[in-house]
Protein backbone atom coordinates (compact mmCIF):
# COMPACT_ATOMS: atom_id res chain seq x y z
CA UNK A 1 0.00 0.00 0.00
CA UNK A 2 0.87 3.70 -0.93
CA UNK A 3 -0.51 6.93 0.91
CA UNK A 4 -0.71 10.26 -0.53
CA UNK A 5 -1.69 13.58 0.69
CA UNK A 6 -3.64 15.90 -1.55
CA UNK A 7 -4.47 19.68 -0.75
CA UNK A 8 -8.34 20.57 -1.77
CA UNK A 9 -9.47 23.84 -2.47
CA UNK A 10 -13.38 24.49 -2.17
CA UNK A 11 -14.75 22.49 0.81
CA UNK A 12 -16.78 24.01 2.82
CA UNK A 13 -18.61 21.61 5.23
CA UNK A 14 -19.26 17.88 5.79
CA UNK A 15 -21.70 17.28 2.77
CA UNK A 16 -18.04 18.34 0.32
CA UNK A 17 -15.86 15.96 2.73
CA UNK A 18 -18.72 13.55 1.86
CA UNK A 19 -18.70 14.04 -1.88
CA UNK A 20 -15.09 13.78 -2.20
CA UNK A 21 -14.98 10.37 -0.24
CA UNK A 22 -17.78 9.00 -2.30
CA UNK A 23 -16.16 9.49 -5.37
CA UNK A 24 -12.41 8.50 -4.40
CA UNK A 25 -13.56 5.33 -2.32
CA UNK A 26 -15.05 4.17 -5.84
CA UNK A 27 -11.53 4.35 -7.32
CA UNK A 28 -10.10 0.35 -7.65
CA UNK A 29 -7.76 0.06 -5.27
CA UNK A 30 -8.25 2.39 -2.98
CA UNK A 31 -8.63 1.10 0.09
CA UNK A 32 -8.89 4.38 2.97
CA UNK A 33 -10.10 7.79 2.56
CA UNK A 34 -9.44 10.53 4.95
CA UNK A 35 -10.46 13.88 4.64
CA UNK A 36 -10.14 16.87 6.65
CA UNK A 37 -12.20 19.93 6.05
CA UNK A 38 -10.25 22.17 8.81
CA UNK A 39 -6.44 21.17 7.06
CA UNK A 40 -8.58 21.08 3.10
CA UNK A 41 -6.40 17.61 2.97
CA UNK A 42 -7.21 14.15 1.89
CA UNK A 43 -5.53 11.11 2.44
CA UNK A 44 -5.63 8.50 0.25
CA UNK A 45 -4.09 4.79 1.06
CA UNK A 46 -3.90 3.02 -2.35
CA UNK A 47 -2.93 0.19 -4.45
CA UNK A 48 -0.45 1.43 -6.68
CA UNK A 49 -0.44 -0.78 -8.83
CA UNK A 50 -4.04 -0.07 -9.53
CA UNK A 51 -5.03 3.26 -8.65
CA UNK A 52 -2.46 6.48 -9.21
CA UNK A 53 -2.25 9.86 -8.11
CA UNK A 54 -3.66 11.00 -11.52
CA UNK A 55 -6.97 9.48 -11.78
CA UNK A 56 -7.49 10.50 -7.55
CA UNK A 57 -6.80 14.51 -9.05
CA UNK A 58 -9.19 13.72 -12.16
CA UNK A 59 -12.09 12.62 -10.11
CA UNK A 60 -11.98 15.73 -7.06
CA UNK A 61 -11.73 18.15 -10.13
CA UNK A 62 -14.83 15.89 -11.77
CA UNK A 63 -16.58 16.32 -7.77
CA UNK A 64 -16.18 20.22 -8.70
CA UNK A 65 -13.18 20.68 -6.43
CA UNK A 66 -9.19 22.01 -6.93
CA UNK A 67 -6.64 20.21 -6.16
CA UNK A 68 -2.70 21.38 -5.27
CA UNK A 69 -0.29 19.60 -4.59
Amino acid sequence: MQTTILNINGMTCMGCVNSIKNVVEKISGVNCVDISLESNQVKIQYDPEKANINQFKETIVEAGFEVNI
